[in-house]
């Protein structure tokens, strides 16, 4: 099975939005809480990483479908 160019691209493209979407979770809870309690300011930095990743899943979606 063969898979096409374009649908290789968007594989590829939306692994890495999604690896650094990951990467920013692992991060703020690295930093706002480790092992302990999950602090007010990692509350907040976790909510501007979800509304981070829908704004760059909706420009990944508008950029493949205007290919």
């Amino acid at each position: 099975m063969e898979l096409e160019r374009e649908t290789i691209v968007e594989i590829v493209v939306s692994f890495v939005a999604v690896s650094i979407f990951v990467g920013a979770v692992v991060f703020i809870g690295m930093t706002y809480g480790g092992t302990e309690q999950f602090t007010p300011d990692g509350g907040l930095a976790l909510l501007g990483a979800i509304v981070g990743f829908v704004l760059l899943m909706f420009g990944v979606g508008v950029f493949l479908s205007g290919r």
